[in-house]
């Protein structure tokens, strides 16, 4: 009935979808297995796509040529582009999406992705032979083969939801939970653990009385994820109009109503035995942690075009749905308030991500990857970098093609999987800009120059995008040598300057050194010297704003790529994955255990082990003869 496949991808969420579309379009003959045709690439929980730190990622995600920021662009019913008034490090694209449209895009560009088949069905366990996996078992015991298996189980293994008093099996709201897979792990010697995660009460849109909360517009130039063009709904010209999220605020009133639940709570009572995520707790723990807060922030977002219903960010809970109603009542906004579903939170299993290697593969199980939450992250955006990154590797596994690595100089993901496997995590883990040291160079205006290039090289991008690349770096050289051979005279400037708050010049200077004020942008010269605006006028906007961010920061930028040469010496110094550390008696004892368990590729990587110390790092520099 089945044929050998290449890679077996189980799940179908953010992770699934990515790692079964870059394994089929480098090759590889995919089958993509899943509980439910109809739930693919569902939002589980809020219907959007980026933010600080994980618009970067989406960002990169389309630079290597994944699928996540072309769905995320045609599908979106509005952007912004966050953190502007901070340096360009900390710029982060945002979508707000449609959430069926989000799915149902997803599943035609992977119908649509040659080499991808479907089951639907679940798996019950894997087939393994000698620590190598060769399948899958399903659930009805049908017996299907393959070189290599990507597993992306998202909150479904095991998966036990909570509200209030009341707990049931499930992965998701009206989603059984998936049995078999961890047993199986845990009787091979893979450790695993247990995490929470949560989700908000979905409201009746008609029913709000937004006059009463502060109305939040999308930007008026939508940039997008995409480097693709043709994917912005929102293109100069286009009739179409961004929908409105809204702002309003918890209470004191609403903390004591929710209060009263505090003893059925699921988190309180201890029923709940799972981390939840430190950075987006649920509402309860918001106000235990933070009693002195007269008031917290609510984000009332809309789920799509043709829907009214409503995702109240920042309201995530699992107290009784009796409790939930009764606070929500007495949101301003929400005096009228009707529920469409209560909010709930879900514990599942996960497996410390320290068993994985760099590629992603099981240290135990050649040719098994993990992705996802099976890993300890939270998050579509981090689920969906792991998966493009484990769909790449198995399918290099499958071909016995060596793993593609991302440093953490190369990529956010490549910070974000360095952290996963080298320190483990026992929260949900979510991406932040300040886990990233070379941020200046891992910006979102930039991934396309950073990443395309290898993604063409692997056969994941296309040659459409690596032909924009190339025309990207062409522009920016030109650009850049026009500032520094060009001059201004005080005459062209002096009155825009003055105009932006900054000092005019006293005789002419280089429009590069310009330029370099903090007050002036290339906005600004291209109003004030007519040379610059006809100079530009053949450029992308985009190509104009990656050139203007590299010229103006260009002594930052040279800094940090000092510091990634210095670090890379240690990257460069290899360990061997099989080295008995116990013999190192001049390593403290925590090192070795660490080192051992953790098997470091490189002594940069080791470095950065929690409990392996400088001390550590110079008797490993000592025994390699460094």
């Amino acid at each position: 009935m089945f044929k050998e496949y290449d890679v077996i991808v189980v799940g179908a969420g953010h992770a699934g979808c990515e790692a079964a579309a870059a394994a089929a379009n480098m090759g590889s003959s995919v089958l993509l297995v899943t509980m439910n045709m109809q739930t693919i690439a569902q939002m589980s929980c809020n219907p959007a796509m980026g933010g600080i730190a994980k618009g970067q990622i989406v960002r990169e995600i389309d630079a290597l040529g994944g699928y996540s920021g072309i769905v995320s662009d045609k599908s979106m019913v509005q952007f912004r582009m966050l953190n502007r008034s901070k340096g360009p490090a900390m710029w982060s694209p945002r979508t707000q999406n449609d959430r069926m449209m989000f799915a149902s895009v997803w599943r035609s560009m992977l119908e649509e992705t040659k080499n991808v088949d479907f089951w639907q069905e679940m798996v019950g366990g894997l087939l393994i032979k000698g620590r190598k996996v060769c399948g899958i078992r399903t659930s009805m015991g049908i017996e299907i083969l393959a070189k290599s298996v990507v597993l992306t189980n998202g909150t479904f293994l095991n998966g036990l939801i909570h509200i209030g008093e009341k707990n049931f099996g499930g992965g998701r709201a009206g989603e059984k939970a998936a049995h078999g897979i961890t047993e199986q792990l845990v009787e091979l010697g893979f450790e695993a653990g247990r995490m929470k995660t949560g989700t908000p009460p979905r409201l009746d849109g008609r029913s709000l009385d937004y006059s009463k909360m502060e109305e939040q517009f999308g930007d008026e130039e939508v940039a997008g994820f995409s480097f693709k063009k043709g994917m912005n709904p929102f293109a100069t010209g286009s009739a179409q109009k961004q929908l409105s999220c809204h702002i309003t605020y918890t209470n004191q009133k609403v903390h004591d109503l929710l209060r009263t639940g505090f003893d059925k709570s699921p988190m309180f009572s201890g029923r709940i035995k799972g981390l939840g995520p430190r950075y987006c707790p649920s509402v309860e723990d918001k106000i235990d942690r933070f009693a002195d807060k007269e008031r917290h922030q609510l984000f009332v977002e809309p789920e799509g075009w043709n829907t009214v219903e409503i995702y109240v960010n920042g309201f995530s809970t699992s107290l009784p749905e009796d409790v939930q109603y009764k606070a929500l009542k007495e949101v301003p906004g929400f005096e009228n308030m009707k529920m469409f579903r209560p909010g709930y939170a879900i514990e599942y299993d996960y497996f410390p991500p320290t068993q994985l290697g760099l590629s992603l593969e099981t240290k135990l199980v050649k040719g098994l990857f993990f992705a996802g939450q099976i890993n300890g992250t939270t998050g579509y955006e981090e689920a969906a970098c792991q998966g493009l990154m484990a769909g790449i590797n198995a399918h290099n596994s499958a071909k016995e093609q060596e793993p593609l690595i991302l440093k953490r100089s190369d990529a956010y993901i490549g910070v974000l999987i360095d952290d996963l496997i080298t320190k483990g995590t026992e929260e949900p883990y979510r991406m932040f800009t300040s886990r990233a040291e070379y941020r200046i160079l891992l910006r979102q205006d930039n991934a396309d120059l950073r990443l395309t290039e290898l993604g063409y090289s692997i056969g994941l991008a296309d040659s459409e995008r690596y032909e924009r690349v190339k025309l990207k770096k062409q522009a920016l050289k030109e650009i850049r040598d026009f500032f520094t051979q060009s001059s201004v005279e005080p005459g062209e400037i002096n009155a825009t300057l003055e105009e932006a708050g900054t000092a005019p010049i006293s005789q002419k200077v280089k429009l590069d050194k310009v330029l370099m004020r903090p007050q002036v942008s290339m906005a600004i010269l291209r109003k004030g010297v007519k040379a610059v605006d006809d100079f530009l006028s053949k450029y992308d906007k985009d190509f104009i704003e990656s050139a203007e961010i590299v010229m103006k920061y260009d002594a930052y930028i040279g800094k940090e790529m000092e510091l990634v040469q210095k670090m890379g010496k240690l990257e460069d110094i290899k360990l061997q994955a099989d080295y008995d550390y116990s013999k190192l008696k001049s390593l403290s004892i925590e090192a070795r255990q660490k080192l051992s368990k953790i098997k470091p590729t490189s002594l940069g990587q080791a470095s950065r082990i929690s409990g392996v110390s400088p001390a550590d790092v110079s008797v490993l520099l000592v025994h390699m003869g460094r």
